[in-house]
């Protein structure tokens, strides 16, 4: 097990233009558009409780179910999002908009702590009878994380207080005591929280109960699922299923040690393995270890898009079978690619090695970043690698969990950075950041100066109050490769890393600097001959970035109709007009000729021209209207 912790995102400063801006369009833009969609949609007046129940919003699927469940969620990612944005900047409205919400949290909470806002307000006598479907636990998980966040940044208790006591609730009502319902969630997510609520008290009854959503998971027979459902409909064998009617959708098919294939709905997946790693390491479980790495290789080896999305069917919001990869058609949830980079920094902390930190970085500029526009006020709920034109950015959703967990991420990225441990730190992610840390028994201001992730020249700074020996360790990426480390303008031998980290041991002075250069040439990636969806065709990267053929900078028809010579030069342009400063790729290519063709079907072969095609990063795509798209690029010899 890794000794190294995370350093926490308030007290690491993003400095390069990079991540700044993302943050700042975070803070001054997403967070009040979504107070105010909150409102609009009837989320915020949902947890007033208002009697009789207005219309719903969202009226009940057949099958019964409608997506305001879990209503209490978004609420909770807001509050979370936000109170991450206040630890950079406090803002007396954002606090007071906060408290009106915790105002009638407490308003609502039944006497014995139960909060559930659909429950209490609609269907009191249901409450926990359909967990497989309803969300409850979810909901509380994601209220616990709004209600720690809240407290770390301005110490104020109330809010955690309030969940606490809705805690309690929940321990007395589920458990292995046979007075007890052997309960667990369908979409977990409040495993996640009761870890993050231990860390912050000390409490072991939340670890415990933790473990206890977890070991519980896939327990049979007879499985909770069906003995609630017994309990619910008694035993009616036509009572319809809210979500596809087995046991993998909820990665309860089986107890989670003995689980070794990613299957299921992708986020519910990915939190669940998040908890199973940070369990791992809080229990030094052995077993529990091997099956997190034993599903990551799964997602690792058969699984995961380039861009590190996650699930390429919308049926289940999911994974179906192996190297099942499509294009145009894939989902690849915001949320999932979220989701992979918490699970990515938990098994980063269990072992330090690359392959965690290079699937983080990969996540975060591609899978998750996708999810979020320039202007910080639309988003991508499914996250394809092609267009046709027709799809485009939402302001909205009916179901919005993505727009929370994308502005919760970028305003809480610096605490992905680094981790440090008694004798030494880690750089995991680059970018201009600025903290200090105690390492050694003194105190290390650390600065990171870079343009990353445009260029790879990284300057680290190292400032110790006194003298001190210790380790600094530096992710070197997977994709690059000739790099040169000097400490002071003097050269280190820079191949004798680690599982991908390379460790530099030295008493540090102040005015210390070590320089970092990531060669950051364009590459090509060619996809598994089993991904039928990708054969023939190529995908272009360029250090952590992936990137993609947008029609608005290939003007004159569909971007499908570009095929890349195989030696074909790529060559780097950095754009100072494009999105405030980019680089973009630019390669010799071939395109079709669509002027001639009159008919559906033909003998004779499309005509092919001489074309200049250009790439960009392809979290930036759909910013600037409408028009296809393509990451996947044909290409011939």
């Amino acid at each position: 097990m890794s000794r190294y912790a995370p350093v926490p995102f308030p007290v690491v400063k993003l400095e390069g233009k990079f991540w700044h801006e993302r943050l700042e369009t975070v803070l001054t833009r997403t967070i009040p558009s979504q107070h105010r969609k909150l409102a609009e949609y009837g989320i915020l007046d949902s947890i007033k409780l208002p009697q009789p129940p207005p219309p719903l919003r969202f009226p009940r699927h057949p099958n019964g179910f409608t997506v305001q469940v879990f209503w209490d969620s978004d609420v909770g990612k807001w509050i979370e999002a936000a109170s991450y944005a206040l630890a950079h900047r406090r803002d007396a409205d954002i606090e007071a908009k906060i408290e009106a919400i915790v105002d009638d949290f407490e308003r609502a909470q039944a006497p014995d702590g139960y909060l559930n806002c659909w429950y209490l307000g609609r269907e009191p006598d249901k409450r926990w009878t359909n967990l497989r479907d309803n969300h409850e636990m979810y909901n509380a998980g994601h209220l616990l994380e709004g209600a720690i966040a809240y407290f770390r940044v301005t110490g104020r208790r109330r809010w955690l207080d309030i969940m606490e006591r809705y805690l309690e609730h929940i321990y007395s009502t589920f458990g292995t005591e046979p007075s007890k319902k052997r309960g667990y969630d369908g979409h977990e997510e409040l495993e996640l929280a009761l870890i993050k609520l231990y860390y912050l008290t000390g409490e072991r009854k939340h670890l415990d109960f933790a473990a206890y959503l977890v070991n519980e998971r896939g327990q049979q027979p007879p499985h909770y699922f069906d003995v609630e459902r017994e309990a619910r409909e008694g035993g009616d064998s036509q009572q319809r299923y809210v979500f596809p009617p087995n046991y993998e959708y909820s990665q309860s098919h089986k107890p989670v040690r003995e689980q070794d294939k990613v299957v299921g709905h992708a986020v519910r997946a990915m939190y669940l393995y998040t908890a199973m790693a940070d369990l791992a390491a809080e229990l030094n479980d052995p077993a529990l270890k091997h099956a997190c790495e034993l599903l990551w290789n799964d997602v690792m080896e058969t699984k995961m898009y380039v861009t590190a999305g996650l699930g390429p069917s919308a049926h289940n919001e999911g994974f179906t079978h192996d190297f099942d990869l499509p294009n145009q058609t894939a989902y690849a949830e915001t949320c999932a690619s979220v989701a992979l980079i918490f699970w990515a920094q938990r098994m980063l902390h269990l072992d330090l090695d690359r392959k965690y930190g290079d699937i983080l970085e990969l996540a975060m500029f591609n899978g998750a970043l996708s999810g979020l526009s320039r202007d910080g006020e639309h988003y991508f709920y499914a996250n394809p690698l092609e267009s046709d034109g027709t799809p485009t950015r939402w302001d909205w959703h009916t179901c919005p969990c993505c727009t929370m967990n994308v502005s919760r991420l970028v305003a809480s990225v610096g605490g992905y950075f680094l981790s440090t441990a008694e004798d030494g730190v880690a750089f995991h992610l680059y970018g201009g950041i600025a903290t200090e840390v105690e390492i050694a028994g003194t105190r290390v201001a650390l600065r990171e100066v870079s343009t990353y992730p445009w260029k790879g020249d990284i300057n680290i700074h190292i400032d110790p109050e006194s003298p001190a020996v210790f380790d600094v360790k530096l992710r070197i990426p997977g994709w690059s490769s000739n790099i040169r480390v000097s400490v002071n303008g003097e050269p280190i031998d820079a191949k004798p890393a680690v599982n991908g980290y390379l460790t530099i041991n030295r008493r540090w002075n102040k005015g210390d600097v070590i320089s970092l250069d990531l060669p950051m040439p364009p590459v090509r990636l060619y996809a598994h001959p089993g991904v039928i969806m990708d054969a023939g065709r190529v995908a272009l990267k360029r250090g952590p970035l992936v990137y993609c053929m947008e029609e608005i900078d290939n003007p004159g028809g569909r971007v499908q109709r570009f095929k890349l010579p195989r030696h074909a030069e790529l060559k780097v342009e950095t754009r100072a007009d494009l999105f405030d400063g980019v680089v973009t790729l630019k390669a010799d290519a071939l395109a079709i000729n669509e002027a001639d063709w009159t008919s559906l079907y033909r003998t004779r072969p499309p005509r092919e021209e001489p074309a200049t095609l250009t790439a960009l990063p392809y979290y930036l795509w759909a910013n600037r209207g409408q028009g296809s798209m393509v990451v996947w690029l044909p290409e011939v010899h």
